[in-house]
């Protein structure tokens, strides 16, 4: 990993790709939602502090822990600008984080139990699958698989 000198307080989007890990295409992405943030040279390229190695590292976990990037940018807002979020803020923030995941896996246990018995059924019936309509919300109102589409 290619490291940056202490006194250089600014990146090039190459040397923040380089020491991320993430794409340059990844990095203008993040900037575009508003992730992460540049200033402009007087020749248009982009300059990022030293903060947005960190924040793209925080960016990057969360995302693997299934975080929706809307989710990311609001708690990323709560942070100080141009200050490197800390291991305490990274706690804070993914404590809010806990419950929406909670229930995710709460999701994907059921499905995977309700899995296991649909397989190869090829019922598609909304009054009894419990895929397509786990509460049997659908149940009395209609019948096959027209809102499975």
């Amino acid at each position: 990993m290619p490291q940056i000198p202490g006194n250089v307080h600014e990146l090039t989007v190459g040397q923040l790709s380089a020491r991320s890990g993430a794409a340059v295409s990844a990095l203008h992405f993040y900037e575009a939602k508003g992730l992460i943030s540049s200033r402009r040279t007087s020749g248009n390229q982009r300059r990022y502090t030293r903060d947005a190695l960190r924040r793209v590292a925080f960016v990057r976990a969360a995302q693997r822990v299934g975080i929706p990037l809307a989710s990311i940018r609001q708690a990323l807002t709560r942070l100080p600008e141009e200050r490197t979020p800390t291991r305490e803020d990274w706690a804070a923030l993914s404590e809010a984080w806990r419950t929406e995941l909670d229930e995710r896996i709460k999701q994907l246990t059921r499905l995977r139990e309700n899995l296991s018995d649909c397989i190869g059924c090829g019922c598609l019936s909304l009054t009894t699958c419990a895929l397509s309509n786990p509460d049997d919300v659908f149940g009395e109102r209609l019948t096959g698989s027209r809102l499975s589409l």
